[in-house]
Formats: structure tokens, sequence, C-alpha cells
């Protein structure tokens, strides 16, 4: 992941010309510094980041490549074995959260490309989540994927009529994961 940006970098990145970043760098805009000697601009990424919020410029570019899965789950255990396993993987980036509430906002903030999303969370259950979710145009893009040791095949179908994309039972084995989340991304 790229942490500083030239000028040039942070045009491609934002899809404006090079001299627009520069206009705003110099009137401030854009935050960043010189490098010590010479003319040259720097823009920390998260100065950016800042600037293309502010300004409504999607984030989409700025990514660092990997497919974004949030994982929302009320056991801890759960979330640490997933997160390790998808780091693991290498092809993702992960965040997580332990409740609906919690997860509303990750999905906000993170945009992720898939939801790997527990059935039973402590204020809410998944099906409830995957209709708010899908009722929300902005998140059309977003797969999900339910994860639960306690639905029955009933619930399922319910699940999937809901706009979940697949189904994991708890417990799974690691290839059986990481499978479902690149097959639904279409990474396969």
């Amino acid at each position: 992941m790229k942490d500083l940006f030239t000028t040039g970098e942070a045009a491609d990145v934002c899809k404006v010309s090079q001299q627009t970043i520069i206009r705003c760098f110099d009137s401030g805009r854009l935050e960043g510094f010189r490098v010590p000697g010479s003319k040259f601009r720097r823009i920390p990424r998260l100065s950016l980041i800042k600037f293309m919020k502010d300004n409504s410029i999607p984030l989409d570019n700025i990514d660092s490549g990997k497919r974004k899965v949030l994982i929302v789950d009320d056991d801890d255990e759960i979330i640490e074995m997933m997160v390790d396993i998808l780091a693991r993987d290498g092809r993702f980036e992960t965040r997580t959260a332990s409740s609906g509430y919690e997860a509303g906002i990750a999905t906000e903030e993170f945009r992720p490309d898939l939801i790997l999303l527990d059935y039973m969370l402590p204020d809410i259950n998944g099906n409830v989540v995957c209709q708010t979710i899908r009722r929300n145009p902005k998140f059309a893009d977003i797969k999900i994927i339910i994860v639960s040791g306690v639905v029955r095949e009933d619930d399922i179908e319910q699940l999937l009529q809901s706009g979940a994309e697949g189904f994991i039972r708890k417990p799974f084995k690691i290839d059986v994961l990481t499978d479902k989340v690149a097959a639904a991304l279409k990474m396969v």
C-alpha cells in the first residue's frame, strides 16, 4: 500500500490534471510537504484521502488492490480466525464489526466488496442486515455471505432470497471460507 504520492500520482488517483493537484497543494487545500532541497511536492496517503473525501472524489483508485471484506460476528474468536485466514491468503483487506449497528457504520466507511455476516448478532439478525443493505443503491455491488451454525434449511433459502450470495455453516474448513469468498467476488 502506497503511503506517499507525487503530484502526478495523486492526479492519476483523483482523475484530475497534475496542475489541479499542484494548485490545490499550493493553496493549502491539499496537505503535504516539499522534499527538502527541491521543489518536489509529496502528499501523504491520509492527506490525499481527506482531500478526496472533502471533494467527493471516489476512493476506488487509492485502494491497496486487495478485495475488501467486512467480517461481522459477535464471537471474537471467530472474527480472529477469519481475519487470520483471509490475511494469510493475501488477496483480502479486512475490517470487523460485532453488531448490526457497527456493521452499518463499517459498510458506509469501508465500502467492502463482500460482507461475511453472522446470522445471529446481539442487536439484529442477518436477514434484516441483508435486506437493509440491499435496499440501499450505494451498496448494490456488495456481496454478502451469511455464516452461522444455528440456521435451518428453510432459513438459508430465505437469506438467499433476501440478497445473500451464499451461506457457510459453522464450523467450516479454511478452504471452504476462502473458496466461497473468492467465488462470490469472481476471483476464481
